[in-house]
């Protein structure tokens, strides 16, 4: 692990600090290219968007353009380091966007005092981009932030931590009860974490088809039960009238654990108490809520998913978020929404049931995949991924009504 930990300060220092720059997408070598790029020829792009302010798409980039936007609040499962700490992560966005979908994308954290402080200022920077990717913003200030800016923006607004993971969640978890011959709408579910991608998990298993009462779920206190008055209004809705309290009361008979909260908060013992073929997604990071070799040691009928990459099933943001901008950015959408969040689930979900390609075998140091318990979810190397899902959101948001820009003709062929 020292090892690692110094291959992973070298992989951001050298050759040269950080991860992203700024390439040039035109020529800039003769006077005259000078003369085009900046005085006096610049000049003339600036009239036509003066009088047409769309043609901003037409001679700028910023219809491929991504602001990756934190106050580094809730860094990874690290917590409030500050938007200095936030940056190589920020970064890391940034090159995932660039990387996976061709988007260009540029880090920004944000100094504050207030939500509306926040709000402001990215509202007032919004028009500069395509889109706006949210990041790493504790809850439940995340929330009313999002809301916000989704409001006062003409450009998507997407907080990752939120609907990036609950798009692979779904993804996942649908597959997992295709998998094991259980129905989500009778599924039992647990969710430990209570936070942001928590609560946007179970939403958008809801709509997916979960049902509300099924689902269990506990914060630092336990159970979030409706005699409790220190509930948020988030937590709220998901209050149960129950005498149920800790995780042992809720886990017995649990069909679906989703842990979006600490590592080793779930045992050996708890996992015995599930239903027959369970489903485990610890998604805690670095360290899951349990192990999966000690969750496998006392079942061998359950489907576990963690969120690292040296265990099966990852849970990686990185299979949404990229390509349900470059969707969006695509067709010019105002938002993205429920409709296009949906299509983004069902996507990857089918991909995974798909033969895997050689190249992502490679990538991936493995011999053979197929859809089943060790392999649920596409991996994040699979270079279907952006042609599949970009083509789902874009087609949403035209039916949805959020599109400026039809569909183009033989888009992601």
């Amino acid at each position: 692990m020292t090892d690692f930990r110094q291959q992973a300060l070298d992989y951001h220092q050298f050759p040269t600090p950080g991860k992203i720059s700024v390439e040039l997408t035109t020529a800039a070598e003769t006077s005259l290219d000078l003369a085009l790029a900046y005085s006096p020829g610049v000049a003339e792009p600036v009239r036509a968007i003066a009088a047409n302010p769309d043609d901003v798409y037409k001679y700028t980039g910023k219809g491929n353009t991504v602001a990756v936007i934190t106050n580094g609040t809730a860094i990874l499962g690290l917590g409030n380091l500050g938007g200095m700490a936030a940056k190589p992560v920020m970064e890391g966005k940034a090159l995932l966007f660039k990387r996976f979908a061709g988007i260009n994308s540029f880090d920004i954290e944000v100094k504050h005092k207030t939500v509306e402080e926040f709000v402001n200022t990215v509202a007032n920077i919004a028009d500069s981009f395509g889109g706006i990717n949210l990041e790493d913003i504790k809850a439940p200030e995340c929330f009313a932030i999002e809301k916000a800016l989704i409001e006062r923006c003409k450009i998507p607004v997407f907080h990752d931590d939120q609907h990036g993971t609950a798009i692979v969640t779904a993804a996942g978890m649908i597959n997992a009860l295709e998998i094991q011959g259980k129905n989500i709408k009778d599924a039992n579910i647990i969710c430990l974490g209570a936070g942001a991608a928590a609560i946007a998990c179970m939403e958008l298993l809801i709509k997916c088809g979960a049902q509300r009462e099924r689902i269990y779920m506990l914060d630092t206190k336990g159970v979030i039960h409706t005699r409790r008055d220190d509930l948020n209004e988030y937590k709220r809705m998901f209050a149960n009238n129950t005498d149920k309290r800790t995780l042992e009361d809720v886990i017995d008979g649990a069909d679906v654990f989703v842990g979006v909260s600490g590592p080793n908060l779930l045992s050996a013992e708890h996992v015995k108490l599930m239903a027959p073929n369970p489903i485990i997604f610890a998604c805690s990071n670095p360290d899951p809520e349990i192990k999966p070799s000690l969750a496998l040691a006392v079942r061998d009928d359950l489907i576990i998913a963690t969120g690292r990459s040296d265990y099966p099933n990852q849970v990686n943001n990185v299979l949404c978020f990229p390509f349900i901008f470059r969707g969006a950015l695509d067709v010019r959408a105002r938002t993205i929404n429920d409709e296009m969040k949906i299509a983004a689930v069902h996507a990857i979900r089918e991909l995974a049931k798909e033969p895997v390609l050689q190249e992502v075998l490679d990538a991936s140091g493995e011999e053979s995949l197929t859809f089943g318990k060790e392999y649920i979810i596409p991996k994040p190397m699979d270079p279907r991924l952006c042609g599949r899902v970009a083509l789902a959101v874009a087609k949403a948001a035209v039916e949805s009504g959020v599109a400026a820009l039809a569909l183009p003709e033989n888009y992601m062929a």
